[in-house]
């Protein structure tokens, strides 16, 4: 009798653990994961939700710099890791859409074995040419794309979404392009303002610096409307071209993240973004916060999903 009662209290203490250290997160410092090289836009992400996020909660978040494989590695290293809500990553539509779609051997299922917590902020493809060059407008250089041989760009990789934008816009525009794929944003703008490509397909955020430095001349983007620090520059909607995309980053952790803790998170994603100082400066680098429950960012991934994946199959980008 009595070795039965030890033993009910023993699972009862056990049952009541996992709750008891959600209620109690975080007690010691937490991970968040930047799978891009240092930096860069993520790395700017990453540090602003990890301040937000160690004055919120009163215990430090840090960031742990893990580039490789496309940020598959560090991304793995969170589904490897404990749901304890002491190790997150910083995920963006190349993780959790377009990889997941173009190679099925990638080693994790983002929906199965992670907990896609968060929307942060994204930032529209821009088209850029060289400030030097003859091309001045979106129409000259759509009238170049047609009258040559094809137009040759930067994106940062294959299968990325500046790629996927590219080439969506030159197949409704009627153009032809080729495609020079680099492992990362910098050496593409490098020899795009180098002259040695016609045009890069990039983020707003990588792009905005050498934009405003004269270098580079931004001809059209990807967002829905006109962005407030480049309210010159066009949108390839407005200029009759049905393309809006984003590339956008999220907050992840592993798979059967407690609920409490989970929403904790996303709330204070939320208000780290909102911050009237945090708005200016993305704005600034040329991105922009949304606010997503975690249903609607469930929501959302599956809608990208939907949309990106005949691109990528048109591409030949799909892996057997």
């Amino acid at each position: 009798m009595l070795g039965r009662l030890t033993a009910c209290i023993a699972l009862a203490t056990l049952l009541a653990t996992p709750a008891a250290s959600a209620q109690d997160w975080p007690t010691r410092p937490v991970r968040i994961v930047n799978t891009f090289a240092a930096g860069g836009t993520a790395d700017v992400l990453a540090r602003t939700v990890a301040e937000h996020l160690s004055s919120a909660f009163g215990q430090q978040f840090f960031v742990e710099t893990r580039p490789g494989a496309g940020g598959s590695i560090g991304v793995q290293s969170v589904v490897n890791s404990p749901p304890d809500g002491y190790n997150f990553a910083l995920t963006n539509i190349t993780h959790l859409v377009l990889a997941p779609i173009s190679n099925p051997k990638l080693g994790y299922d983002p929906k199965r074995d992670l907990t896609n917590i968060g929307y942060v902020a994204g930032s529209p493809i821009v088209l850029s040419v060289s400030a030097n060059g003859n091309i001045k407008t979106l129409q000259d250089f759509i009238e170049q794309g047609r009258a040559g041989k094809p137009l040759t760009y930067s994106s940062s990789g294959v299968g990325s979404s500046g790629q996927l934008v590219a080439e969506d816009f030159a197949k409704k525009a009627g153009i032809k392009i080729e495609h020079v794929p680099y492992k990362g944003a910098s050496q593409g703008l490098t020899d795009l303002a180098g002259g040695h490509i016609v045009f890069s397909a990039q983020t707003m955020s990588s792009t905005a610096a050498l934009v405003r430095g004269g270098q580079l001349r931004a001809i059209a983007h990807s967002n829905a409307t006109r962005m407030p620090d480049f309210p010159d520059v066009p949108t390839l909607k407005e200029s009759g071209y049905d393309v809006v995309a984003t590339t956008w980053f999220s907050i992840s952790g592993p798979a059967n993240l407690p609920n409490d803790i989970t929403e904790k998170v996303n709330r204070q994603i939320a208000r780290a973004v909102s911050n009237p100082d945090a708005q200016a400066r993305l704005q600034r680098d040329g991105l922009i916060a949304h606010i997503m429950s975690v249903e609607e960012l469930s929501k959302y991934i599956d809608a990208e999903t939907a949309r990106w994946r005949p691109v990528l199959d048109q591409l030949g980008l799909i892996g057997k």
